[in-house]
């Protein structure tokens, strides 16, 4: 089972030939079987636009997630923004 949640591209202005713009996903596997254990999984993938394949993907348990999401809400805190 694999279900797209969202995805996007970064914020980078284009044109900055030492950053290239990416695009960003999330969905959600019970796929790998590298991991395992059959669970549903986040996947998190992170890949140069105009380079489909050649990305990173991670795969990550619930605990892992949380804490992405925890990272992401304490950085947006930094900048002065709220979190959802």
């Amino acid at each position: 089972m694999r279900r797209s949640i969202d995805d996007s591209v970064d914020d980078h202005p284009e044109g900055d030939e030492e950053r290239n713009p990416t695009s960003w996903a999330v969905a959600l596997s019970d796929d790998c079987e590298a991991c395992g254990d059959g669970e549903l999984r986040v996947v998190l993938t992170v890949e140069e636009i105009g380079r489909p394949g050649y990305g990173i993907v991670a795969h990550l348990a619930p605990d892992t997630a949380r804490r992405l999401r925890a990272a992401l809400a304490a950085a947006l805190k930094e900048i002065g923004e709220r979190s959802e």
